[in-house]
C-alpha cells in the first residue's frame, strides 16, 4: 500500500562563523550578554555550536518556500544585528579562509565535553559549518525508501552549494573542503541502503546496545532520518553564502523528494546505485563544484553541470509548481552559470593578489566579501 502523500513541510538549520571586524579572524569568545540576546530570535531558535565562534540557527517549520524565505531572512538579519553591536559580523561559508582550528575554544557544555572526550583530536579540528534541510515525511518506511533513492542526488546538492575552498590560509584546490574535514569523524558520508524502518532501527539498536552511541543523533551521515523530527534531513551541502542559493538548494531537495514519491505512486522507482559509485560523484562535487561534470550512471558518462541543472529543473518542475517553489528551483541553472560561493571567493582572492596584496591581506578581502554576501538579499 502506498503511504499517504507527505506534506513536505520544510525547515533549515545554518551554522554561522562569527568574526572580529577588526582582524577578520574568528572571535575567541561570545560575551555572555550577547549569548543571552541571541537566545531570543524573532522566529525559530538559535544555539551555540562546538566552537565558541559559531552560532547555529533553526527556522520554524515552513509550509512552503516563500515562508522559509521570510524566516531565514529574519534569522540571518537577527544574528547579524546582535553580533554587530560588538564590532562582530557573521559569515555564511563552510570554512573560514584563514582561521586556525588549534586556536579555537570549545563551548563549555556537557554535550560538547562528552563529544571531545569520545572523538579527541578529530573533533577539535572540526572548524566547519553546514546547512541542514529537513523535509517532513511522516511515514517511517517511506522516509527510508526516499532516503535510499534521493542519495543519488546528494553530490549534485553539494556541487551547487560549494563554499569552502580555503583552509588554514591556503587554497585547497577544492571547491568544497568541508567534507574532507568532516569525513574524519565516524558514521559520516553516505548511509547504507536499508530495506525499511525496522531494518534501519535494528542498525541503530546494535550501536546503542553496544554502548557505541547514545542514540541516532550520533549518526552524522550526509542524509539521515532525523532523531528529533519526522523528517528526512539532508546534510550533504555546504553552507550557501547567498541566501538565494540556500533557498534554491533547499527547494530542489524538497522537490526531488516529492518527485520520487510521485514516481512511487506510478509504480516507478529511481534506480539504486552502489554507494561507491555515488562516492565518486561526491568527490567530483568536492573537487570541481559546478565547474565540471558529474557521472550520469544511467548513461554511463560524464555530463556537464549546466546540462544536469537543466535536467534537474525539468525533472521536478511539476512538483515544484505544486509546492509553490518553482521560482526558487528555477534559480539552479543560474548557480551553475554564475558559480558558487567557492568560485566567487577564489575570484576575489586572485584579484586581490593580482593587485599586489600579500596572501593574508588577500584572504582578509575574502572575509569582507563573505560578510557582505551573507546579507545580500536578506
Amino acid at each position: 500500500m502506498i503511504p499517504e502523500r507527505p506534506r513536505f513541510t520544510i525547515g533549515v538549520e545554518e551554522e554561522y562563523f562569527v568574526v572580529d571586524r577588526s582582524t577578520r579572524d574568528l572571535v575567541r569568545e561570545l560575551p555572555p550578554q550577547l549569548l543571552a540576546e541571541l537566545e531570543h530570535p524573532p522566529v525559530g531558535a538559535t544555539s551555540p555550536e562546538f566552537i565558541r565562534a559559531q552560532v547555529e540557527i533553526g527556522t520554524p517549520v515552513s509550509m512552503d518556500l516563500p515562508e522559509l524565505d521570510e524566516y531565514l531572512s529574519q534569522m540571518r538579519r537577527f544574528v547579524s544585528d546582535v553580533v554587530g553591536t560588538r564590532n562582530m559580523a557573521i559569515i555564511a561559508a563552510s570554512t573560514h579562509p584563514f582561521a586556525q582550528w588549534g586556536e579555537q575554544r570549545r563551548t563549555d557544555r556537557a554535550r560538547y565535553r562528552v563529544l571531545e572526550e569520545a572523538l579527541q583530536g578529530v573533533v577539535r579540528r572540526l572548524l566547519i559549518s553546514g546547512m541542514h534541510v529537513h523535509v517532513e515525511i511522516g511515514d517511517e518506511d517511506l522516509r527510508i525508501d526516499l532516503m535510499n533513492q534521493v542519495t543519488y542526488f546528494l553530490p549534485h546538492l553539494l556541487a551547487l552549494s560549494a563554499s569552502s575552498p580555503f583552509w588554514h590560509g591556503y587554497d585547497t584546490g577544492l571547491k568544497s573542503y568541508r567534507p574532507a574535514v568532516f569525513r574524519s569523524l565516524p558514521r559520516t558520508g553516505l548511509p547504507d541502503e536499508f530495506q525499511d524502518w525496522s531494518h534501519y532501527q535494528r542498525y541503530v539498536d546494535v550501536l546503542v546496545g553496544a554502548g557505541v552511541i547514545e542514540d541516532a543523533s550520533k549518526l552524522w551521515w550526509d542524509i539521515r532520518p532525523s532523531s528529533r523530527y519526522p523528517t528526512l534531513e539532508m546534510r550533504s551541502s555546504d553552507l550557501c553564502t547567498r541566501i538565494d542559493d540556500a533557498l534554491a538548494v533547499a527547494a530542489l531537495y524538497q522537490a526531488l523528494l516529492a518527485m520520487l514519491y510521485d514516481q512511487r505512486t506510478a509504480n516507478q522507482r529511481w534506480r539504486i546505485y552502489a554507494r561507491s559509485l555515488i562516492a565518486e560523484n561526491n568527490w567530483r562535487a568536492q573537487r570541481y563544484g559546478v565547474e565540471e561534470s558529474l557521472i550520469d550512471f544511467g548513461r554511463g558518462q560524464l555530463v556537464d553541470m549546466a546540462d544536469l541543472a537543466d535536467e534537474l529543473v525539468a525533472m521536478v518542475e511539476d512538483q515544484a509548481a505544486e509546492l509553490g517553489s518553482l521560482e526558487y528551483v528555477q534559480r539552479i541553472p543560474g548557480i551553475v552559470a554564475n558559480g558558487t560561493s567557492a568560485d566567487r571567493q577564489r575570484s576575489v582572492f586572485e584579484r586581490a593578489m593580482a593587485e599586489g596584496a600579500e596572501t593574508h591581506d588577500a584572504l582578509v578581502v575574502v572575509v569582507d566579501h563573505l560578510i557582505d554576501e551573507t546579507l545580500e538579499g536578506v
